[in-house]
């Protein structure tokens, strides 16, 4: 069964780059942004890992934490950092989880349960589902899920911008419209009366019957 918004994300013990970690314990009383690769040493995700150590200080100051993933080894993981850091100028700082039985890809459905064999056999194709990014909110539920193909390197800025509707949302009775950003104007939810906008908000713009807008809440 796939993992739905709002379903628990499944936890987890994982041997990472900065040591053995349970994952629900790890999250804490934050936001954890988990996203998975096919494989090591490829060359989207070589971009992909320097992109979010650069964007590292924007998800730590949103009390959000980042950690990677994918089947192959430890070791392999080390030797890859040097690779990311010389490519892209970025140190990866977060950790990276180490899935050697595919255990971990399997429970957040990212490869299927008869998936089997040595992670230095499986090719990037072979893995090609694991290519998921999940939001995982303080409750430990998921808060969003995207998956992409191996051959579109992910935008982590969206990821960011993503996270910063979700906390918003969670804080407010409020819901962000289509490429919202920081500091735009928001919608109003359906459940609040127009008297408690008014007390919530200030004061609002009823732009449909079904629309009322009103300023970003502080």
């Amino acid at each position: 069964m796939a993992l739905r918004i709002n379903d628990t994300a499944p936890d987890f013990t994982a041997n990472t780059t900065e040591g053995e970690i349970n994952f629900h314990d790890w999250i804490g009383d934050g936001y954890a942004v988990l996203f998975s690769h096919p494989k090591n040493f490829t060359p989207v995700c070589t971009t992909e890992l320097g992109a979010m150590a650069g964007l590292a200080p924007e998800f730590e100051k949103r009390g959000a934490k980042i950690i990677g993933i994918s089947v192959d080894p430890i070791e392999d993981h080390n030797k890859w950092k040097s690779d990311i850091a010389s490519y892209t100028g970025n140190s990866v700082s977060y950790p990276l989880i180490a899935d050697p039985e595919m255990k971990i890809a399997k429970a957040y459905d990212m490869l299927p349960a008869e998936a089997s064999g040595e992670p230095g056999t499986r090719t990037p194709a072979d893995n090609a589902t694991v290519r998921t990014v999940f939001i995982v909110g303080p409750d430990k539920k998921v808060k969003l899920s995207m998956t992409y193909p191996m051959t579109t390197g992910r935008n982590f800025d969206e990821i960011l911008r993503a996270l910063d509707s979700i906390r918003l949302t969670a804080q407010h009775k409020v819901a962000t419209p289509a490429n919202w950003q920081q500091g735009g104007d928001v919608i109003i939810t359906g459940g609040v009366s127009d008297d408690e906008a008014r007390e919530k908000f200030g004061s609002f713009e009823q732009k449909l019957p079904y629309i009322r807008t009103t300023k970003q809440p502080a």
